[in-house]
């Protein structure tokens, strides 16, 4: 039996390799029976969502950023040229700060242990994309998305697949409102990170991707 989720069986979507994208992102990708994570995207500084991401903390939108090493010779270099850096122990400003911004969700002492092993130094000195890989293999499983998704490092995407790595995944899939713990204070804030809907939702999350 087909997942209702997939919408488009025939075409496969070209997605960018972010830093656990937004609900936008995951409906999208959810949407396609096959996606391609083009890990060799031309490396742009400015496209900061492969190595950042936002959550609703107490007062509101807050990035989360993963500092990255800027490759050596950055003319030609691949998003998958480009490794975490351990600048700052960023990964416990990054799990202190989930914990305070969810840790009176529904769902968050359900599903914080499957990132545990992500917010360590040993992260540090891989691919950003790589890093980003092993979010979103347990995002997927979480969500119990069916899409088959292939990491792709060659410069160029295949022919015939839809490019969607620039896309505004917010107007292609835009997020309705649902459950927020903060939303009496701070109203209901979109585009935020799969990871505020999975916190918030639990397993209703793929129905509201759908």
């Amino acid at each position: 039996m087909q997942n209702p989720l997939i919408i488009h069986n025939d075409v496969t979507a070209a997605l960018p390799p972010l830093y656990c994208g937004s609900c936008s992102y995951y409906a999208v990708l959810a949407s396609y029976s096959r996606v391609i994570i083009h890990d060799g995207m031309r490396f742009d500084k400015r496209f900061k969502s492969v190595h950042r991401t936002s959550i609703a903390d107490t007062r509101g939108v807050l990035d989360l950023t993963v500092p990255v090493a800027k490759p050596q010779h950055s003319l030609n270099a691949q998003w998958s040229d480009v490794t975490v850096s351990p600048h700052g122990g960023w990964w416990n400003i990054h799990l202190t700060a989930l914990e305070s911004a969810y840790g009176r969700t529904p769902f968050f002492e359900y599903y914080i242990d499957d990132f545990l092993p992500l917010f360590k130094e040993d992260m540090c000195g891989m691919p950003i994309t790589d890093y980003n890989a092993a979010f979103d293999a347990i995002i997927r499983r979480l969500l119990g998305l069916s899409t088959e998704v292939e990491h792709l490092t060659a410069p160029e995407l295949p022919s015939g697949s839809e490019d969607l790595r620039k896309a505004d995944f917010s107007t292609l899939a835009p997020v309705t409102p649902y459950y927020q713990v903060r939303a009496d204070r701070l109203g209901f804030i979109p585009n935020l990170s799969i990871l505020d809907l999975l916190f918030n939702l639990g397993t209703e999350a793929p129905l509201h991707l759908l």
